[in-house]
């Protein structure tokens, strides 16, 4: 992988289900958390998008549990750049615990919409010098 962007999660009692592991929708948190930090990462903000008149929502959510995370672990997600093709950006994720166990894996897929009319937008053309970082630092395809 090229870029990547490691951001550690706070495992609330409150995040686990019955079985004290991390209830599985809770991983969008953490996908959310490593996005987010990846975009503040490289210098770019979301907050800033918006004030310029864009949402990036979630068009596409994979997650693959390899093995749960309990209260009490110390975990990480990393995440980087998979896909950019100038309207749709994948980001891709890896949830480890403390022992660098794989737990959860999985992408998001966005797109970028107007805020007034929510329809699609070119992400290289509205933010061009944000989409050529994206190109930069995305993973290399063989």
């Amino acid at each position: 992988m090229e870029f990547q962007s490691k951001r550690s999660i706070q495992l609330l009692y409150a995040d686990t289900d019955m079985m004290g592991v991390v209830y599985h929708a809770n991983y969008l948190k953490y996908f959310e958390l490593g996005r987010t930090g990846l975009i503040e990462d490289i210098g770019y903000s979301y907050v800033e998008m918006e004030n310029q008149g864009y949402y990036a929502p979630v068009y596409d959510v994979q997650a693959t549990y390899k093995k749960p995370v309990r209260y009490g672990d110390e975990a990480t997600v990393t995440t980087w750049i998979a896909k950019n093709d100038g309207l749709r950006t994948v980001y891709g994720y890896q949830v480890t615990n403390q022992n660098g166990d794989i737990c959860v894996e999985g992408s998001t897929t966005h797109i970028i919409v107007s805020k007034e009319t929510f329809k699609p937008a070119a992400f290289k053309k509205v933010f061009p010098e944000w989409y050529a970082k994206y190109e930069a630092i995305k993973v290399k395809e063989d």
